[in-house]
C-alpha cells in the first residue's frame, strides 16, 4: 500500500483515536460487570444479543460477500469480532487486570496485524514498522510489569487469554481489509453470526438467570459493549484500516492503556507511576512511526 497523503493520514488518525476513546471505556466496564453482578457468559450474551439486533436489519439490507470473504474469511470475521474473541477476553479479566488487558490484548493488536497482513495481504514491514512495533511491545510490557505482572501466577492464565483475543481480533482485522468490506458491513456479520449462534445456546443454558442482576449493571452493559463498541468503535476502526491499511490502522490500538492511564487521572484520581509515564512516551511514540505518521511527514516535506 503507498505511504497515505498528511490528510489522509490526519483523517485515519481521527478515526483511530476515536476508536481507542470507545475501547478504554470497554475493558474498565467489563471489569466493573465482572465484579458486581455479572458474568463473562452474561456480558457477551449483552453484548451479542443488543449488537446483533440492531444491526440484523442494516445485514438483511446489505447480505454477506460470501464469495468475497470465502469460508476462511467468513469464518475470521465471526469468531474474531464476535462471542469467540469477546468471551476469551472477558475470561481473561477474571484472572488478570484492566491494564494487563488494556496492555496484552489491544496493545499488542498492531504486532500480530502487522505479522498476519504481511503474509496474508503482503503490505510492507517496513523498518520504521518494525521500530514503531518494538516500542509498543516494550512499554506495553512495562506496564504490565509495574502494575504488577508476575511471572509463574494465575494472572499468567488471564495474560493467555489476552494474547489470543489479540490474535482473534487479527484475524477479523486482515479478513476485514483482505475482503474490502467497510467497518459497519464486518461489525454487522459478526454481531448477527454471534447473535444467531452464541445468545441461542446461552438462553438455553443459563435461562432468565441474567434478569437476576440489577437493571444498571444491564444498562451499562447494554450501552458500552452491546452499542458503543461492537457498532460504533468497529466502524470507526474499520474506517482507520480502511484509509491507512490494516497494519498501520490497526497500530492505534496499542494507545488503549495510555489513553486509560491518562483518563484515570481526573476520573479515579489515580496519578500514573514514573514507569506508566514512560511507557506511555514509548507506546506514543511507537504508534505514530508504526501508523505511517513518520512517513507522511516525511512526505509532506520534500
Amino acid at each position: 500500500m503507498s505511504t497515505p497523503s498528511t490528510s489522509e493520514y490526519v483523517r485515519g488518525s481521527l478515526y483511530g483515536l476515536a476508536t481507542v476513546s470507545i475501547w478504554v471505556s470497554w475493558i474498565v466496564a467489563a471489569r466493573l460487570g465482572l465484579r458486581t453482578s455479572l458474568t463473562a457468559w452474561d456480558i457477551t450474551a449483552i453484548r451479542c444479543g443488543v449488537s446483533g439486533l440492531i444491526l440484523l436489519p442494516f445485514l438483511l439490507k446489505v447480505g454477506v460477500p460470501a464469495r468475497r470473504l470465502g469460508g476462511l474469511g467468513l469464518a475470521a470475521i465471526v469468531l474474531g469480532g464476535g462471542a469467540p474473541m469477546v468471551l476469551v477476553s472477558y475470561a481473561g479479566l477474571q484472572f488478570a487486570p484492566a491494564a494487563h488487558a488494556a496492555s496484552l490484548f489491544t496493545a499488542l493488536i498492531p504486532l500480530l496485524v502487522a505479522i498476519l497482513a504481511a503474509v496474508v495481504l503482503g503490505e510492507s514491514f517496513t523498518v520504521a514498522k518494525q521500530i514503531g512495533l518494538a516500542l509498543i511491545v516494550i512499554g506495553a510490557f512495562v506496564i504490565v510489569g509495574g502494575a504488577g505482572g508476575t511471572i509463574g501466577s494465575p494472572q499468567n492464565i488471564g495474560h493467555a487469554l489476552f494474547i489470543s483475543a489479540a490474535m482473534l481480533w487479527a484475524c477479523y482485522t486482515v479478513a476485514m481489509r483482505k475482503a474490502r468490506l467497510e467497518g459497519l458491513h464486518a461489525a454487522a456479520i459478526a454481531a448477527v453470526g454471534s447473535l444467531i449462534t452464541f445468545v441461542p445456546a446461552y438462553a438455553i443454558i443459563s435461562g432468565v438467570s441474567l434478569f437476576n442482576a440489577p437493571w444498571r449493571d444491564i444498562a451499562l452493559q447494554a450501552l458500552v459493549q452491546g452499542f458503543l463498541t461492537p457498532i460504533i468503535s468497529y466502524w470507526l476502526y474499520g474506517r482507520a484500516v480502511s484509509i491507512l491499511g490494516a497494519s498501520s490502522g490497526s497500530a492505534f490500538a496499542a494507545l488503549s492503556p495510555a489513553m486509560t492511564a491518562i483518563v484515570s487521572i481526573p476520573l479515579l484520581g489515580e496519578w500514573p507511576a514514573t514507569s506508566d509515564w514512560i511507557a506511555i512516551l514509548l507506546i506514543s511514540g511507537g504508534v505514530y512511526v508504526a501508523s505511517g505518521g513518520l512517513a507522511s511527514a516525511r512526505r509532506a516535506g520534500h
